[in-house]
């Protein structure tokens, strides 16, 4: 069988802001050649301008800037409404907030955050952080599509989500790592490239954010994200955990974490593309087979990268891309977030309206950015993060799970990209001291409304839950479900 020369783009493999950009308005090139560029060169030249505010490809601010006094560390924040003077809830009744930190190990990097306190007033209800993927997208996108509290209409006015998560929670979105969304700097060296500088910043932030909210030290708290997120999640988990052993600062009262869709183990999930593809008649079966002659190679280069590091690694994603592309070129136009869809236009989704209604005036002075640019997703913070992609993540979690955290890994049966087979692969192959008993687990059905809604494998603090009807970006396909989910588990009734 010959393989078709088009391809995935790169930067929207795992992103859960990724749906935002598309595939051919992004890149269409061949499959990788034999080049003398390394893996960086190549990802500049194939990688074009794809920010829905195309004026930088991340926030860099020339100069010197301020939107308020700040000092390293600290926190600049301000509680406001998007309902205006319109006769809607008073900004002190909402408990909303947006703002700025300052890094401690900057003075020119600010990460943006949203903080919405419970909407039933739950003085206990449990602090969740979302975290969006990328790596270099922005949260917007979960917060005003997904789960947050407010959904756009096709006016531009916002409606309350029915199904938002601060219904079950004191939650954040956190705009990282920076130079994207409205978050910020004046030195692209301040830009991490890997998961210990990304979960150092937010747990830097996480300590000033507890000190500016005390009242929510107590709270139950939580960590959850969609997509490339399946390496945030876990590394920030073990930063805090660590942090909270080691006994320097706020003990942040870490009870779980929950990852939707995620890339985690990579050298697991990409074995499992072609069976998926197979299984949902994307290819055919002496497609299967010729794809699965290149799962060889890309196994070799992630050990590489796992021993070696550095540029391994971005040749490592390379190498590795080639399965999905050549499952891609196969299946034709086919929305690799939603198998059961099409793509639609250059986007495979349409959420134009975020980029209009963050374009408002109203808007930005009411969470104070400023003249910030917003920047949905980042080229230079991708770039960046190259070496980090093809990493495995996995190995975090089964210290986590021996101290009792919880572990939620949820995934859309229809999402191709991060599917559920490819998870649940790498759930029931980690090694942790309950990994024969989950694996003999009876999987049982994850009701809702009376009507299956997913089907569940549990054992002690480890859950996997495949949710009926979705696709990578669950709260968004089954926003009643997906609340459900998050409310059962964080209250142990999953």
């Amino acid at each position: 069988m010959g393989f078709s020369k088009t391809s995935l783009p790169l930067f929207l493999f795992f992103i859960l802001f990724s749906v935002s950009y598309a595939t051919s308005r992004i890149i269409n090139h061949a499959r990788f050649p034999s080049t003398t560029f390394s893996p960086n060169q190549q990802a500049e030249k194939l990688i074009r301008s794809f920010n829905l505010f195309p004026k930088q490809s991340v926030n860099v601010i020339h100069g010197d800037h301020s939107l308020d006094h700040f000092l390293p560390g600290k926190i600049v924040e301000k509680k406001f409404s998007f309902f205006g003077d319109s006769g809607g809830p008073s900004i002190e009744d909402l408990g909303h907030h947006a703002g700025y930190y300052s890094l401690p190990r900057s003075n020119s990097s600010r990460l943006f955050y949203f903080f919405f306190e419970s909407r039933k007033n739950n003085k206990d209800a449990p602090v969740v952080i979302w975290l969006t993927g990328g790596p270099g997208c922005s949260s917007e996108l979960a917060l005003f599509y997904e789960n947050g509290p407010f959904k756009i209409a096709n006016n531009l006015s916002l409606v309350w989500n029915d199904y938002g998560w601060d219904k079950a929670s004191n939650i954040l979105f956190v705009d990282q790592p920076i130079g994207t969304g409205f978050s910020y700097t004046s030195n692209e060296d301040d830009i991490p490239h890997d998961e210990t500088g990304v979960s150092n910043d937010l747990y830097d932030f996480l300590q000033e954010f507890f000190k500016q909210h005390p009242k929510f030290i107590k709270n139950d708290f939580y960590i959850t994200g969609e997509s490339y997120a399946g390496h945030y999640v876990p590394a920030l988990a073990s930063r805090v955990h660590h942090g909270n052993k080691g006994k320097k600062g706020i003990t942040i009262n870490l009870k779980g974490f929950a990852i939707g869709n995620g890339l985690t183990n990579p050298a697991i999930q990409y074995q499992e593309y072609s069976q998926f593809a197979f299984d949902n008649k994307m290819i055919t079966k002496q497609d299967q087979a010729d794809i699965n002659k290149l799962i060889p190679d890309c196994e070799v280069a992630i050990k590489t990268c796992e021993s070696k590091g550095g540029e391994s690694c971005s040749s490592a994603l390379y190498q590795c891309e080639q399965i999905i592309n050549n499952i891609l070129s196969i299946s034709g136009n086919v929305n690799y977030y939603d198998i059961r869809k099409k793509c639609q236009g250059p986007l495979c989704y349409d959420f134009s309206n975020l980029e209009k209604l963050l374009n408002k005036k109203t808007v930005r002075d009411a969470l104070g950015v400023g003249d910030i640019d917003f920047v949905s997703c980042s080229r230079v913070v991708y770039n960046a993060m190259l070496q980090d992609w093809m990493r495995n993540f996995e190995v975090d979690i089964p210290e986590l799970l021996e101290d009792g955290i919880k572990v939620l890994i949820y995934a859309g049966e229809f999402d191709f990209i991060c599917n559920w087979l490819g998870n649940s692969k790498w759930v029931h192959a980690m090694g942790w001291s309950g990994q024969k008993q989950f694996a003999a687990s009876k999987t049982v059905q994850f009701v809702v409304d009376g009507k299956q809604a997913g089907l569940l494998n549990s054992y002690g603090p480890l859950s996997f839950l495949k949710v009926n009807g979705a696709g990578h970006l669950v709260p968004m396909d089954q926003p009643k479900a997906a609340l459900q989910m998050l409310a059962n588990w964080m209250h142990g009734n999953l």
